[in-house]
């Protein structure tokens, strides 16, 4: 790679946020794949003359929630703007956002990089509402587009990060890592496949020595990580060879094209200027109290960051494991729920399960991992059967996918499998008994100080009682068992 150029990215995150409602009118908020088109519209969302728009209190819960997560200052008073433009999916030929005075600003990210934990500065956090979603069709040669006005008036919010970004690994750190947290905040689904999130990226290099930034362009709705990482590498080697050739990179919108994997210019990029910003008159300041301020402040789970450290430091387990347990609330929420209940296994061994065969489980049904119906003490069960011996590998996983599936409890597949414990201390006594019995060479290099066998001993005897006898039990009977041996030596 061509290292006389160093690449300057910001990103532009546009949020979904996970409100029942929109924005600035009491529609729905509804689900653009499933739900017909234009059945959650009314005449504030639609630009009707006359109508007047209200804001949603949870929706501003849910953009304060993510800026003090987010470290911001918030303003206890900021305005909303109309945003200028007219496009076939902007029913009212503006848009309401907030410009000069955004609900917090001055905020930081932290991020691993490649050279340990790095802060990316955080400009801005604002409040607006999405856009309508246009289709086009190509139907026997005839080509027209349609427009639902379903997504129109959603809530959205906006996270402007500065420049701090310089490679491509960087910028899919931070966006995972914006991704986990904002889910964790539960402000927003995350769900990227339909629009939850959406990225846009500027993007300029300048000369390595250079600390004046060069011209900047725009990679507009890029909807996935791998999207955002392969816009962003693709024009940053296109900007470098225009720049090898002293030519000059023109200011502009581009657009992603996934398939053929190049950027393309869509206009030329608009200036604050260009949208003829001005206030709402519409609606009155949006005055944010302190008081409210901490309370949601005091509200906060622990954060993902945060929660990571802990994780790597309480469980002794290696970062990339933690990082994959952390991702999803869900799952770091159920790890630490397996870690609490019953006798304690292996913090690995319970993350190796639920990253392996619980993750493929979900992935083979396609639902997602809040969906099991799988409780965490029933999943510490299987996995405690297996340690003790009384469950083969094949056996456990077996039982494990019949409980994920939910149809019916553990205890009626253990019993549809022949695997019903024991507990009986008269029988397991006998089986104890027999052991020693028929193992006379072992009972004597016991006695002699070979403290290991009483493990092997342990294995006899669940052998023995084909593993369905009681561990616990069978502990207990074989420990005093074998203390009358120590006693006889």
């Amino acid at each position: 790679m061509n290292d006389t150029f160093v690449p300057d990215i910001g990103l532009e995150v546009h949020v979904e946020l996970a409100t029942r409602s929109k924005m600035f009118c009491a529609c729905p908020v509804v689900d653009s794949t499933y739900d017909k088109p234009n059945s959650a519209v009314c005449p504030v969302c639609t630009g009707m003359p006359g109508t007047l728009p209200v804001i949603n209190k949870k929706a501003v819960e849910y953009a304060l929630r993510a800026a003090i997560a987010l470290n911001c200052s918030i303003a206890e008073s900021s305005l909303f703007a109309r945003k200028n433009y007219f496009y076939p999916d902007l029913p009212k030929g503006y848009q309401i956002s907030q410009y000069e005075q955004p609900l917090a600003v001055n905020g930081s990210l932290a991020i691993k990089s490649d050279h340990g934990v790095k802060d990316i500065r955080i400009r801005r956090v604002h409040l607006e509402e999405d856009t309508g979603k246009l289709s086009h069709v190509n139907d026997g040669g005839e080509t027209y587009s349609l427009v639902d006005f379903n997504r129109s008036g959603v809530p959205l919010l906006e996270i402007v990060s500065e420049p701090d970004l310089h490679c491509v690994e960087d910028v899919r750190a931070y966006c995972i890592e914006l991704w986990t947290l904002l889910r964790h905040l539960g402000v927003t689904s995350g769900d990227m496949e339909k629009g939850s999130m959406r990225f846009e990226a500027n993007l300029s290099l300048r000369p390595k020595e250079g600390r004046r930034m060069g011209t900047r362009v725009e990679i507009k709705n890029l909807n996935s990580f791998r999207a955002v990482q392969r816009a962003i590498a693709y024009q940053i080697e296109q900007q470098r060879m225009t720049l090898r050739e002293n030519k000059s990179v023109i200011q502009q919108t581009l657009g992603w094209d996934e398939t053929l994997g190049v950027t393309h210019p869509q206009r030329s990029k608009e200036e604050a200027d260009d949208y003829r910003y001005f206030p709402e008159p519409d609606l009155p300041p949006l005055l944010v109290e302190k008081t409210w301020i901490e309370e949601i402040r005091a509200s906060l789970p622990e954060l993902p960051f945060a929660r990571a450290k802990r994780f790597v430091k309480q469980y002794l387990l290696a970062d990339q494991i933690v990082d994959r347990l952390i991702e999803q609330k869900e799952v770091a929420d159920f790890f630490e729920a397996c870690m609490t209940c019953g006798r304690k296994l292996s913090a690995k061994m319970v993350a190796n399960w639920i990253l392996g065969e619980v993750f493929a489980w979900v992935k083979q049904q396609n639902v997602g991992f809040q969906d099991i119906s799988l409780k965490p003490a029933d999943f510490v069960k299987i996995l405690q059967s297996l340690e003790s011996g009384e469950l083969t590998p094949n056996t456990a996983k077996k039982i494990l996918k019949e409980a994920l599936a939910g149809k019916v409890s553990l205890q009626s597949i253990l019993a549809k499998e022949g695997i019903q414990r024991i507990c009986d201390e008269q029988v397991i006594q006998g089986w104890v008994k027999k052991v020693l019995e028929d193992h006379p060479t072992e009972v004597q290099a016991y006695r002699k100080g070979k403290g290991t066998l009483a493990h092997w001993f342990f294995g006899q005897v669940m052998k023995l009682a084909k593993n369905q006898a009681d561990p616990g039990v069978v502990r207990r009977m074989l420990e005093r068992a074998l203390n009358e041996l120590r006693k006889k030596s």
